[in-house]
């Protein structure tokens, strides 16, 4: 197994891992204290990890199964599930009430 087939596998594990952790975070309604912190709720924390996971799975099984405008179309969707993830569901710091937090 080569360099780049071995990246390629990592990144699949590591977005379908993603992708999982944030469909049970859908599923039980429930996340752990270390993500449910940075974020308003945990259905924002579940579809930021579903997005980046499934963003990341689509980038890996384009470049893999696809070529030519089938793979640039599939990073085009990975990039813009991405986009949706930063701006729609980013993790927020909450303020405090002695002010805002650094």
């Amino acid at each position: 197994m080569n360099l780049g087939t071995a990246t390629l596998l990592v990144g699949g594990v590591i977005g379908l891992v993603l992708a999982l952790f944030g469909v049970r975070m859908l599923v039980t309604g429930r996340a752990p204290a270390s993500t449910a912190r940075n974020f308003p709720g945990v259905r924002a924390a579940a579809l930021y990890h579903l997005l980046f996971g499934l963003a990341l799975l689509l980038m890996v099984l384009g470049q893999a199964l696809f070529t030519g405008s089938a793979r640039l179309a599939a990073t085009v969707l990975a990039v813009a599930l991405v986009a949706v993830a930063l701006v729609r569901f980013r993790p927020r710091r909450h303020r405090s009430a002695d002010g805002p937090s650094k």
